[in-house]
């Protein structure tokens, strides 16, 4: 696991940085998205700017933690990112953590 982006929180609105090795963002918002609807639907829009770059779902962990699940794409990237952003432990700040999926076959 790597933490790939820091976040504030206001209210239902996060802003931060995003940064990988390829991947370097600020003011990247997470805001509510008011036109969600069906269960599928993300409850916030990634933006950088003007440009959307992802979506969040609101999430549960197994320990009862709300989390935002996130799937970042840009036609830069090989392919999507997906990452977990948590509150940290005041309340005030998240982290976005990412993890590689474990891909080999035969684990």
């Amino acid at each position: 696991m790597a933490t790939i982006g820091t976040f504030k929180k206001t209210g239902t609105e996060y802003t931060g940085e995003i940064f990988t090795l390829s991947l370097q963002a600020k003011g990247v918002r997470l805001v509510s998205d008011l036109r969600a609807s069906g269960e599928n639907a993300p409850s916030h829009r990634v933006l950088v700017g003007r440009a959307e770059i992802g979506a969040a779902w609101t999430k549960k962990s197994n320990e009862g933690r709300a989390y935002l699940g996130l799937k970042l794409d840009d036609p830069s990237f090989a392919a999507p990112i997906y990452a977990n952003l948590f509150d940290d432990e005041d309340g005030e700040g998240a982290s976005l953590i990412w993890s590689r999926p474990n891909t080999r076959r035969g684990d």
